[in-house]
């Protein structure tokens, strides 16, 4: 998973330059780490970046920015330097190609870090029918050409007969987020491979298939609600015939507004999400800029802060983050003590 670089000009050596050479971009310099990404990641992220303040007075509160996954991959891969982020917060790992695209911008070392595990919530109003959902139906009721034919289910009844005849109506994330990523990854593919020509489409032409599989309809049934979870909260509460798609800390912080539905029989808890019982269950990552440690003051303090509050029962698990399993946190608080670089080789 991870191996020493082999660059002959280390990304350092790069970052250098660039700070030395960039006197009119930015102001040429930064004193406090950058971190953009993830909206998931986002609350987390806010909070080890209050608590590494605290904890050293002479470190600046890291500026933390809710751009969405995709977005924030970008803005982190687009090269070293003060005008660049130190961080990207990811509610997915990172692509093979978003890799490529890192090193081809001369961002060369890349430490990948998993700092918890979270899930991808379907939720509703307190008021709301209690839709029992399957990936199947998911997949049926929003995908935009459901095995390959026009979507024209209004209802969930038109979905599945068992389901009620209530109108399919979704808030979820955008095209740029993790969590759609995430959404599309785990429960729009598997809803859609459990059809036999489905899957043995996925053998024989993998972009058509991702296209049939991954498409969201467009004609209202779901509705891009943005990168601002809160408002997906907002919309449902609102409206209790709604669904909302969300990351499981934002359903954990409104228990008494909203309650979650149930996928493959399973309820989104900590506990489904901690033994991935509960399909929705994902890993959460930071990626950190290693030419950018020495350069930016706090980010190796900023980084270190993770494994102090990522433990059960610390400030992220309060927060709603789910506590990754003992041998992955181990790995993690090891490779946020010595930065090991990703050679990209198992990404996708």
């Amino acid at each position: 998973m991870f191996a020493k670089s082999t660059t002959a000009i280390s990304s350092a050596a790069i970052l250098a330059l660039a700070l030395a050479g960039c006197g009119g971009q930015q102001g040429g310099s930064r004193d406090q780490v950058r971190a953009v990404g993830s909206s998931t990641v986002y609350p987390f992220a806010k909070a080890v970046a209050e608590s590494a303040a605290r904890s050293d007075p002479s470190i600046k509160s890291p500026i933390i920015e809710s751009t969405g996954t995709g977005a924030g991959m970008k803005l982190f891969c687009a090269g070293v330097g003060p005008q660049h982020p130190d961080v990207a917060n990811a509610s997915r790992r990172m692509k093979k190609s978003e890799f490529d695209d890192c090193q081809k911008n001369n961002v060369k070392e890349i430490v990948e870090i998993q700092v918890g595990l979270d899930g991808v919530a379907f939720a509703e109003g307190n008021g709301g029918p209690g839709i029992p959902l399957t990936p199947e139906d998911v997949y049926e009721a929003l995908a935009k050409t459901p095995y390959g034919k026009p979507n024209t289910a209004k209802t969930w009844k038109d979905v599945n007969p068992a389901l009620p005849a209530e109108p399919i109506l979704v808030y979820g994330p955008p095209s740029t987020s993790g969590t759609r990523d995430a959404f599309k990854e785990l429960i729009l593919l598997r809803g859609c491979d459990s059809n036999p020509a489905m899957k043995a489409l996925k053998e024989s032409d993998k972009e058509k298939h991702e296209a049939i599989c991954g498409d969201v309809r467009e004609d209202g049934a779901y509705v891009d609600a943005g990168e601002n979870d809160n408002l997906i909260v907002q919309k449902i509460e609102a409206n209790p015939k709604a669904i909302g798609i969300f990351g499981y800390s934002y359903l954990e912080e409104n228990t008494d507004k909203l309650r979650g539905l149930t996928m493959n029989g399973v309820t989104p808890t900590y506990a489904t999400i901690s033994d991935f019982s509960y399909p929705g269950a994902r890993p959460l990552f930071i990626y950190v800029k290693k030419a950018h440690v020495k350069a930016i003051p706090g980010l190796q303090a900023f980084v270190g802060e993770w494994a102090k509050l990522w433990n059960k029962g610390g400030v992220l698990s309060k927060l709603g983050m789910v506590v990754a399993p003992d041998a992955i946190q181990a790995a993690s608080a090891k490779a946020a003590s010595t930065l090991p670089v990703l050679d990209g080789v198992q990404l996708n």
